[in-house]
């Protein structure tokens, strides 16, 4: 455990336990913990605690006889810890005072509260009633690695002698075979010195740093001696390793520089042979998107296999790197021959396999915008055979618009094709300088033919859309114009029908005078001057459309109903119109009359020399109100009146009250008459 007695001697504790105890296995054990402590300690004697406390007498007794056997010299005392008040009649038979002389050693019977008499607490384990600390397992743990290490190493140093001395002497020949036969140790050495140097820091640590728990441990002394023996175990394996190393690295040049060299060959003639003959037999480059997708695919299975040597000649070019660096003088020229050979065989195959890559995509490329300018010519020409039939205009001109985008983006598609052409057209002009001395003009011109014949085909195709565009896009504009006209006529119609309302709603003064009615009047004929304009307007617009579907050879399907309809609101609005002009040049007759009477003087009786114009007034008068109640009877029989009932009824006073003015004026006039007679 690490404790000591009072001479200074090691304590050794024999813990016995209630099963049997075999006598040749803890004889064993003896020896053994016997044969770690050095001959100066074993000088000093050893102190053996004999724990018999869960043990059997006879047991006890035969443990402290075989010390006389195992350990005679170094036993100095055996302390028996006795269980409390069992073994006092069976020692009186034995007493082992009497036999000291004949064991060699003293032996005594002593309680395990009592044993602190004979060894201080601080050399007794807790089991005792001590202090020291004691961990059995750790101890057991490291003495096995311990010993694993020595017998590890040990054998790792005759090994690595017996290599190191066969690779000195000799021929070289002789080294090789010694070599060969010996190379490599049974165990790695750099995990057996791995082992030493923790095995050594952990006895280090523990003799210097204690134990867990900040108690002061004392080194043992078989840790003291493991010490000095694995340091120099470890300095012994680090000269040999050393050795060994420098054996291995210069058996390791030797063959790395053969192998590198039987590899250099092989890269150069592969890629000199099959490599150079599988790009011999790659000329085309497809005539549709499918072929030369096939053609990328087979040179990509061309590639991988090209890769596989391109990674030897990476590998190759580093080791041969490495070996510049650190090589002797005599291998120098060979290595940089080689390594120049190599670079120039591996960059030559990588060019040409670059510059076929870069010619396939290009072929690629161009057969994909082929592709999408084909299927663009075909959308264009489907678009432009289905025969237009839109609503209205704003339908025609959205189509009108989705033409004119649909052949700009065919004419930027058949740009990109020439400018993608001519760029595939310049790298196959290229071909012929890594051809590897093979005519390859036949090849080429069929490239070159079906290229040039590709381009000429979309552009004729091109050029028979845009002439079909051009006509599709005047009927189209003519279709607008159409759609125009008969929305303009529509809206004549509304308006001349707003015109007419307006007639009938808003156009119901008579004025109150004869000049306002001239005015009124004056203003009508300005009125039916718009009307007909509007009226005019919307015949010609049905004019037009008469003669755009004769262009267009199609009917139209609202001008056959705005025609009918301009026409029947036309005759009303006429009808209507001269109602208003009737009645208007009516009340001017009747308002200019009755203000002429009225501003006659009475004194001129020879201004009405005839009573009929009294008359004349009150039919004109009578017949302008019977107008006013009539209403406007249309060509189809329907009717309609001026303006509201009241608005009837206000005009209709104001000419019963001008009547009214007038019959006073005749009365007035016809009272002088009366008086003259009686006179």
């Amino acid at each position: 455990t690490g404790g000591k007695d009072r001479r200074s001697g090691l304590i050794l504790t024999i813990p016995l336990c209630l099963e049997q105890t075999s006598m040749d296995e803890l004889s064993v054990t003896l020896d053994y913990l016997l044969s770690i402590p050095s001959e100066k300690c074993k000088a000093r004697g050893f102190t053996v605690i004999v724990d018999g406390r869960k043990s059997q007498w006879n047991v006890v007794k035969t443990v402290v006889l075989m010390l006389q056997n195992v350990v005679p010299a170094e036993v100095s005392l055996v302390c028996v810890v006795k269980p409390d008040e069992f073994w006092d009649k069976k020692v009186t038979h034995f007493c082992f005072w009497k036999e000291k002389d004949r064991l060699g050693f003293e032996v005594i019977l002593v309680s395990a509260n009592k044993l602190t008499r004979y060894i201080e607490p601080c050399q007794l384990t807790e089991d005792f009633g001590g202090t020291l600390t004691y961990d059995h397992m750790d101890w057991l743990n490291k003495r096995l690695v311990f010993e694993k290490f020595t017998k590890e190493s040990t054998s790792l140093l005759d090994e690595l002698a017996l290599i190191n001395n066969g690779s000195d002497k000799g021929t070289q020949q002789e080294r090789e075979r010694s070599i060969d036969l010996n190379f490599l140790p049974s165990v790695d050495p750099e995990t057996v010195l791995q082992t030493g140097h923790e095995l050594l820091s952990e006895l280090q640590q523990r003799r210097f740093n204690g134990s867990d728990g900040g108690v002061s441990w004392s080194p043992m002394d078989d840790e003291l001696l493991a010490q000095p023996q694995v340091m120099k175990l470890l300095d012994s394996l680090r000269e040999q390793y050393t050795r060994y190393q420098e054996v291995c690295r210069q058996r390791s040049k030797r063959t790395q520089l053969e192998e590198i060299q039987q590899k250099v060959m092989q890269v150069v003639n592969w890629l000199e042979g099959p490599g150079s003959e599988q790009l011999r037999t790659q000329w085309g480059i497809g005539d549709s998107i499918r072929a030369s997708q096939a053609l990328q695919q087979k040179h990509e299975e061309i590639e991988s296999q090209h890769s596989e040597w391109f990674a030897v000649y990476v590998e190759l070019n580093q080791q041969i790197a490495a070996l510049l660096n650190a090589g002797d003088e005599e291998d120098l020229v060979e290595l940089k021959a080689l390594q120049q050979q190599l670079s120039d065989v591996c960059y030559r195959q990588a060019s040409q396999l670059e510059f076929r890559q870069n010619l396939l995509q290009a072929a690629l490329e161009f057969h994909s915008v082929a592709q999408d300018l084909s299927q663009q010519l075909d959308g264009l020409l489907g678009m432009l055979c289905v025969d237009v039939a839109p609503a209205d205009g704003a339908s025609i001109q959205q189509t009108l618009k989705l033409l004119e985008e649909k052949l700009k983006s065919v004419d930027l598609g058949l740009q990109g094709l020439r400018e993608k052409g001519q760029s595939l057209l310049d790298q196959i002009s290229n071909q012929a300088s890594w051809a590897y001395g093979k005519d390859v003009t036949i090849e080429n011109k069929e490239n070159v033919d079906h290229i040039q014949g590709v381009m000429e085909d979309m552009q004729l195709r091109k050029q028979r859309c845009e002439d079909m565009v051009d006509v599709r896009r005047l009927k189209m504009l003519q279709m607008v114009q159409l759609f125009k006209c008969e929305e303009d006529a529509a809206q004549a119609v509304e308006w001349l029908s707003e015109l007419l309302d307006a007639l009938l709603k808003t156009h119901i003064r008579l004025g109150d005078d004869a000049q306002e009615t001239k005015v009124l009047l004056e203003k009508h004929r300005k009125f039916v001057d718009v009307a007909q304009s509007t009226y005019d307007y919307g015949r010609q617009l049905l004019q037009a459309t008469v003669v755009l579907c004769q262009s267009l050879r199609c009917t139209s399907r609202s001008s056959g109903d705005t025609l009918p309809r301009l026409n029947r609101v036309w005759k009303q609005f006429t009808v209507t119109s001269e109602e208003r002009v009737h009645r208007l040049e009516t009340a001017v007759a009747f308002h200019s009359t009755a203000e002429k009477i009225l501003q006659e003087c009475p004194e001129q009786p020879d201004a009405f020399n005839e009573m009929e114009q009294f008359d004349e007034i009150e039919a004109v008068g009578k017949s302008l109100l019977d107008r006013l109640t009539v209403p406007v009877v249309y060509p189809d029989g329907s009717e309609q009146y001026f303006g509201s009932p009241s608005d009837m009824a206000s005009a209709a006073e104001h000419i019963r009250e001008k009547m009214k003015l007038v019959s006073l004026k005749k009365q007035q006039l016809k009272q002088p008459e009366a008086t003259t007679p009686e006179s």
